[in-house]
């Protein structure tokens, strides 16, 4: 699983010109099942997107074609985290440690 977070690096009112742009390719990605959850970060300097199900390559190939990125105004921090435990809404997204993490 990973916490992909975006921190603005352009004026907010740009971020805002490219926002809708941004929306549907979240909702592109929402709609693979690759993300769980996103918002906006409060105070405002970015936001925060919950995904899985991909591995690490595909998740740079991924962030890197987000509006906000190809714009200019947006870079990401990507952490990666073995999903040991969550609700039980998110039970299907449980991972097992490796092998040799155990």
């Amino acid at each position: 699983m990973f916490v992909l977070e975006l921190t603005y690096t352009g004026p907010l009112e740009r971020v805002d010109e490219l926002l809708a742009d941004h929306v549907a390719w979240l909702d592109t990605h929402y709609a693979s099942g690759l993300f769980l959850a996103s918002g906006r970060k409060n105070p405002r300097d970015g936001g925060i997107i919950l995904a899985t199900g991909a591995d690490r390559a595909l998740i740079d190939e991924i962030t890197a074609s987000d509006p906000l990125v190809t714009g200019g105004v947006c870079a990401y921090r990507v952490t990666e985290f073995i999903a040991t435990r969550t609700a039980p809404a998110l039970a299907a997204h449980r991972q097992e440690l490796p092998p040799e993490a155990r």
